[in-house]
């Protein structure tokens, strides 16, 4: 398995355990899962091809939904005032 796969993997262990954390760390956890998997994603897409770099976006977002929601409320709002 290529390195980047097993670090997405590694990744995604720690994301669901940081979930099981009290609710209290879940958005510093989120900053810190964000800050990086974004450069573990363009690390993947370049390393094993677009394809899995969009399962591992999916992925990404499947787990970080509610930052990713909030994120897509506050863009929306923007657009709206502009």
């Amino acid at each position: 398995m290529p390195l980047s796969l097993t670090l997405a993997s590694l990744w995604a262990v720690i994301a669901c355990l940081l979930g099981l954390a009290p609710s209290r760390f879940h958005w510093p956890a989120a900053i810190a899962l964000i800050a990086t998997g974004i450069p573990l994603l363009g690390y993947v897409t370049m390393q094993v091809g677009p394809w899995w770099g969009l399962a591992l976006l999916a992925a990404g977002v499947s787990v970080l939904r509610w930052p990713v929601f909030y994120a897509g409320r506050w863009l929306r709002r923007r657009l709206m005032q502009g």
